[in-house]
């Protein structure tokens, strides 16, 4: 299956890219297929169910927002997050939807769009299923013009039906220069070639697009990135969703301005504050890059700003190599486990992304292959188990201080490989796998349902 740097990697809008912008772009997705199918204009009423995951917590996610702003046409990438509420309002109180930007039918937004608190669908348990009929008050024996079900698989990845079979994925078959969906297969991928990480996943980059437009695109994300830490740190006030979180970010970053030397650790306090800041702009809905999720996005950027500022020689090339050995990483996961929360737990979302992180690190900072894969490999391994939790099912706590710690954990991780030779007696593989089956075996609860772990254990107030 081939995967790109640009699927791991997305501009999208918080708090959650499997409960938000899967949504969104399911939703979407949906109302141009009534368009292509030539009945938009006989619509007169569409109903959207969300189950699992996405029902059990769609509220504190957005998920009711991002479905209907999706079944109007909008996109996670180019949508106005600040003007999504103001949005939904409109709708809600006019009671009426502009399917595909353009057809107007009667809505009632909290009877058609249903949260199925205890039912799934069989393939994940991220599912959707969206209704379209010809009535404006359908009977329950009517038949619909066109029916789907879709699943958000994590990190913003839609499945509709069709692209699922006897609970398996149809594959990508685009060609790619160097393919590998082991982290064994890859470092023989280097080997054979003479490449770094990064080399080997740029050239499979070219399956896609130009060098010149990979190279383009991802110094935009970083763009993204940086501003999106920029607003973090000058954004005052309280996180929505009732659990009347204060922003930490503007004031940290106040503190650390003033501080002149002295602190050998002042650079993690940095890289915290950088984290923070990205992280409190996903809970408040704000623009971010899905790196490989929303609830991790403060990893990658943080690691990234630590090498920016602290590494010698970080230049752009830097940044473009960091973020393709990133996203190879990144594919493994994908492959051979997840990177959703609501299937394995966070270990698949902020164990993914410092794993991500590290192995990234660890290439610009002058790491071989094979230190690259020991520092993803030690990124991983001591976040097995980590589960999925939310407090009041919104992406606040524990998710905001967890990518935090996790960022650190990353430079940790690198720094310890680039001290060793790359061997290990645990490969990447083996935690990948490790990964997979301890989120097999993980309660339903500990999966982002909020009916685990701190979710019960701490009084929302």
């Amino acid at each position: 299956m081939a995967i790109s740097a640009f699927d791991l990697f997305s501009v999208g809008i918080g708090p959650s890219s499997s409960h938000t912008v899967g949504p969104m772009r399911a939703a979407a997705t949906f109302a141009e297929g009534l368009r292509a199918d030539g009945v938009l204009t006989r619509v007169g009423r569409v109903r959207a169910e969300l189950f699992g995951s996405l029902g059990a917590t769609g509220h504190g996610h957005g998920s009711v927002k991002a479905v209907v702003l999706g079944l109007e046409g909008e996109q996670p990438e180019s949508t106005d997050p600040r003007g999504a509420d103001a949005r939904l309002e409109e709708v809600r109180s006019s009671r009426v939807l502009r399917l595909a930007g353009s057809h107007e039918v009667p809505v009632d937004v909290d009877a058609d769009v249903v949260l199925h608190r205890r039912a799934s669908l069989p393939f994940h348990a991220n599912g959707m299923r969206f209704s379209a009929y010809a009535s404006a008050t359908p009977a329950e024996d009517e038949e619909p013009l066109r029916r789907r079900e879709y699943y958000s698989v994590g990190g913003g990845f839609v499945l509709d039906e069709d692209e699922v079979g006897g609970n398996r994925i149809v594959p990508d078959e685009t060609p790619v220069r160097f393919p590998f969906t082991t982290g064994n297969q890859l470092l023989e991928r280097c080997a054979e070639s003479g490449l770094p990480i990064s080399g080997v996943m740029l050239a499979n980059e070219t399956a896609w697009r130009s060098e010149a437009e990979v190279r383009a695109g991802l110094l935009h994300l970083w763009d993204v990135m940086q501003e999106c830490v920029d607003n973090g740190c000058r954004t005052e006030g309280v996180l929505p969703g009732g659990l009347k979180v204060q922003r930490r970010a503007p004031r940290l970053a106040r503190q650390l301005r003033s501080e002149h030397g002295g602190d050998p650790l002042a650079a993690m306090d940095w890289v915290t504050l950088y984290a923070l800041a990205v992280n409190e702009e996903n809970a408040s809905g704000g623009r971010i890059v899905t790196a490989p999720t929303n609830g991790a996005a403060g990893i990658i950027p943080a690691v990234l700003h630590y090498y920016t500022r602290w590494v010698p020689g970080a230049d752009d090339e830097g940044v473009v190599r960091f973020l393709l050995t990133a996203a190879a990483i990144g594919t493994l996961y994908k492959e051979n486990a997840s990177i959703s929360g609501a299937e394995v737990g966070c270990q698949g979302e902020v164990g993914s992304a410092c794993s991500m992180a590290a192995g990234a690190l660890a290439e610009v900072m002058g790491g071989t292959p094979d230190q690259v894969e020991n520092a993803a490999e030690i990124g991983i391994e001591h976040n097995l188990g980590l589960t999925c939790d939310p407090v009041g099912g919104l992406v606040q706590i524990p998710c905001i201080e967890r990518n935090a710690v996790a960022s650190v954990k990353a430079i940790t991780a690198a720094r310890i490989a680039l001290r060793g030779n790359g061997k290990q007696i645990v490969s990447l593989d083996k935690a990948i796998k490790t990964m997979r089956d301890t989120g097999r075996d993980m309660k339903v609860k500990y999966k982002e349902t909020a009916r685990g772990g701190l979710a019960v254990n701490v009084i929302e107030c």
